[in-house]
């Protein structure tokens, strides 16, 4: 424990309450050779930092060492996990976010930090991941692992479609269920993929992240991957249209109206499953009105495997949101995923994946 953390529960509670001895002190002298930071560093399996607050981030990030938690993390050669909790404006400060990149790039994993109401009264991200989320990650549940040795390719976010230098058309979409469909087949034993538009979103560590602007871009990176891997899923807002011409200067206001001529871009779902080596596919529809239809009608015209339809423009769920429900459709049949938030409703669509996959037989040679 950091001094910080002993002004908050006594070291003795905790001792007490765990059965264990608890550390903090950088030089113990109870140690045979006062040297407690390196036998610690020597015993430990992996190293967790819970919660990491921004000061010991910035610490670590550096290389200080100044007390006990900094001077394990310098003398520790095992794998290195930190769950960052702070107040939602320290958590988007770009130096903070500059010293998770730090980490990231050093091989720490970054555990959250979720979204919800702070000790401070604020609401936002910067939350400590729940410790029962933050262990499931530690110490996976084997049978609970139904894509392991399966690879996954996810696309997630929007995409922009460049008027000008200054302008585009986008959508808003912020990604969040696209980044936990990533997390959440990475906790089910697959080896992900994250093709991504700009979004404000931390992607999980052991997660490859493609990223992408355009839809052109995003077609391009995805039909280099999609052959190579055994499930796409297509949950990335795609711009169904995109400038015929790109000005090389910024549009003047000089006009009361303005016309601007748009194309077609690809369909990147429809053309993933017409591959000759086709992933099990999976596509994503956001309805303003008549899901069950427009869902269905998708499932059929682009041949998926599966479609999971989502009502957008209403008061709950949807973009921008926490939480979301889903109806999922296949040839066969149907399920009603109930609202909650995203996180769960990633793992209830990766387990419904690994079903129906097992189900069908569905299985590509990618020799």
């Amino acid at each position: 424990m950091t001094p910080s953390a002993a002004a908050f529960v006594t070291p003795l509670t905790f001792q007490a309450l765990s059965g264990n001895p608890v550390h903090s002190h950088l030089l113990d002298a109870d140690e045979e050779n006062a040297m407690g930071h390196i036998n610690l560093a020597r015993w430990a399996d992996l190293l967790l930092i819970a919660p990491a607050t921004a000061n010991t981030i910035a610490k670590i990030s550096h290389g200080l060492a100044d007390d006990l938690v900094s001077a394990l993390y310098l003398a520790s050669n095992c794998p290195v996990y930190v769950a960052p909790a702070m107040n939602q404006a320290m958590w988007h400060k770009a130096v903070t976010q500059e010293n998770i990149e730090k980490l990231k790039a050093r091989g720490v994993t970054i555990i959250g930090p979720d979204q919800g109401e702070q000790a401070c009264g604020e609401t936002g991200l910067g939350r400590m991941s729940e410790p029962a989320d933050i262990c499931r990650l530690l110490w996976p549940d084997p049978a609970a692992q139904c894509l392991r040795g399966r690879t996954v390719l996810i696309s997630a976010g929007p995409t922009r479609e460049p008027l000008d230098p200054v302008r585009y058309i986008s959508n808003r979409s912020s990604g969040k269920m696209g980044y936990a469909l990533a997390e959440a087949a990475l906790q089910a034993g697959a080896q992900v993929t994250l093709v991504s538009g700009p979004v404000m979103l931390a992607a999980p560590a052991q997660v490859e992240v493609v990223r992408v602007e355009t839809a052109a871009q995003m077609c391009e990176a995805v039909m280099a991957r999609a052959g190579r891997h055994d499930i796409y899923i297509g949950a990335a807002a795609v711009a169904d249209y995109t400038p015929a011409e790109v000005q090389p200067e910024k549009i003047k206001k000089q006009q009361k109206q303005s016309t601007i001529t748009l194309q077609k871009t690809t369909d990147i779902l429809a053309a993933v499953a017409q591959l000759d080596q086709r992933p099990f596919t999976v596509g994503f529809a956001a309805e303003t009105h008549d899901l069950e239809n427009y869902a269905l009608g998708k499932l059929r015209q682009k041949n998926l495997d599966m479609i999971a339809a989502n009502w957008v423009g209403r008061e709950q769920g949807g973009f921008d949101s926490e939480q979301n429900a889903l109806e999922v459709y296949w040839k066969s049949g149907r399920k009603t995923l109930a609202m909650t938030d995203k996180t769960r409703l990633a793992e209830q669509l990766i387990n419904l994946i690994a079903q129906r996959i097992l189900e069908t037989g569905h299985e590509k040679d990618t020799a």
